[in-house]
């Protein structure tokens, strides 16, 4: 995990940085969206500052999915470790995203005999 200037009471969100075609990024933004955080994802073929933020968190290379909680930088994390970091460095979010989350119902099912 590396450093970045942003400061912990400032995060409004998770940043998902990925590109079109990417498996990887696709499995991860699905797990990530079913944490009910915060998400704004940015895709680097069309932002050519964040394909720069990636490649200074990523040792030169575009790799993707990359990313952001507040100082942390993960490339390529799992689900859990941003979670952990979320934890760490932007609790707010986890707060925010249980308030949201709605409540399933389950109905039992009938059957019709």
């Amino acid at each position: 995990m590396s450093l970045s200037s942003e400061s912990t009471s400032a995060v409004t969100s998770v940043e998902f940085y990925w590109r079109p075609g990417c498996p990887f990024c696709s499995m991860l933004r699905t797990r990530l969206r079913h944490t009910g955080l915060a998400i704004r994802e940015v895709n680097i073929w069309d932002d050519p500052e964040a394909a720069a933020r990636v490649r200074a968190a990523a040792d030169g290379n575009e790799t993707v999915p990359t990313v952001f909680v507040g100082p942390v930088a993960m490339v390529n994390p799992s689900v859990g470790r941003v979670v952990e970091a979320v934890r760490e460095h932007a609790p707010r979010l986890l707060d925010d995203a249980r308030a949201a989350k709605p409540r399933r119902k389950f109905w039992p099912l009938r059957r019709n005999n």
